[in-house]
């Protein structure tokens, strides 16, 4: 069903021996997505990741990807996966490398040839089809890596660290095939620890840490904007004190940083700075990164 959500898991945990690796995931992706999953190493990441593709069983709760539950073949042939390690023989060509995923796919052989080329062409390797993979760099690699996952036109992709070994040109290519993989109503799952990435990309995000989803939602909804910077001169001494009131105060050179203010309450910051004799040269509201955010969550606030 179409309308169903891309990933649903229901206190998805397991356990390895005495290891927690997860303790009760509960997410929901919608279809056409592109989420962001992120958290410390050691958080559950790379466990969630073999749940959802039937490569790990869970200890308990459960779990549906594309409408089926976990396991089952009939949505595993519909998901393309790139893991963050992976390595492919080096006397192979890149074609005969998407062959040999295509075979392994079961896709339909009339469509090989097609597959091979498509895939090709926007991992932007069209021009290396017939080089062995063992004369590629390893961003070249990594390429072919995501042309693999892409066979077979798959509803659901996930993407282990896709970037990693790209330069900056790189990443802005798979940047932009998988923007054009979300226009074409594929979802994809984006786990990361680049979290620039990240933020110019994903639609949604979820921090996970020990196991367990800390917080999950659009970039908007998860990203405040409550810091102002304001070039100040003239405050006499003591004035900062008396602006408590709008938020913490910090001191940045000539600047003085306020966080924790209302958006609305900036004029009225502004106005009282001017009141207690300053003047005020510019006032930058600062918008909270991906990256602050995330260390705020992991820090406990």
């Amino acid at each position: 069903m179409i309308d169903t959500p891309a990933i649903v898991t229901r206190d998805l945990a397991k356990r390895y021996g005495a290891l927690q690796a997860l303790a009760g995931l509960n997410m929901t992706i919608p279809r056409g997505a592109i989420f962001g999953f992120l958290g410390p190493n050691g958080a559950g990441k790379t466990t969630s990741v073999k749940l959802l593709l039937g490569l790990a069983r869970p200890t308990s709760g459960s779990a549906e990807i594309l409408g089926q539950p976990i396991g089952e073949r009939a949505s595993r042939r519909r998901v393309g996966y790139l893991p963050e390690l992976f390595r492919y023989q080096p006397w192979l060509t890149a074609r005969e490398v998407l062959l040999l995923h295509c075979e392994l796919a079961g896709v339909d052989r009339a469509a090989w040839s097609r597959e091979i080329e498509d895939a090709l062409a926007v991992v932007g390797l069209q021009d290396r089809g017939s080089s062995r993979v063992g004369t590629f760099s390893k961003g070249m690699q990594q390429r072919l890596g995501l042309g693999v996952a892409l066979l077979g036109d798959p509803e659901l992709v996930l993407l282990d660290e896709p970037t990693s070994a790209l330069d900056p040109v790189g990443r802005h290519d798979v940047r932009e095939i998988i923007r054009g993989l979300r226009d074409r109503g594929v979802t994809v799952f984006l786990n990361s620890h680049l979290l620039s990435e990240v933020e110019q990309v994903c639609d949604r995000v979820a921090v996970v840490d020990r196991g367990k989803v800390i917080a999950e939602g659009t970039l908007d909804e998860l990203l405040r904007s409550d810091t102002v910077r304001m070039r100040v001169s003239g405050l006499p001494r003591g004035a900062k004190d008396q602006l408590a009131p709008f938020g913490a105060i910090d001191e940045d050179g000539d600047w003085l940083v306020v966080r924790g203010v209302d958006a609305d309450r900036v004029p009225d910051l502004v106005a009282h700075v001017v009141g207690l004799g300053g003047r005020v040269h510019a006032v930058e509201p600062r918008h909270e990164t991906l990256e602050d955010r995330f260390l705020r969550l992991l820090s406990g606030d």
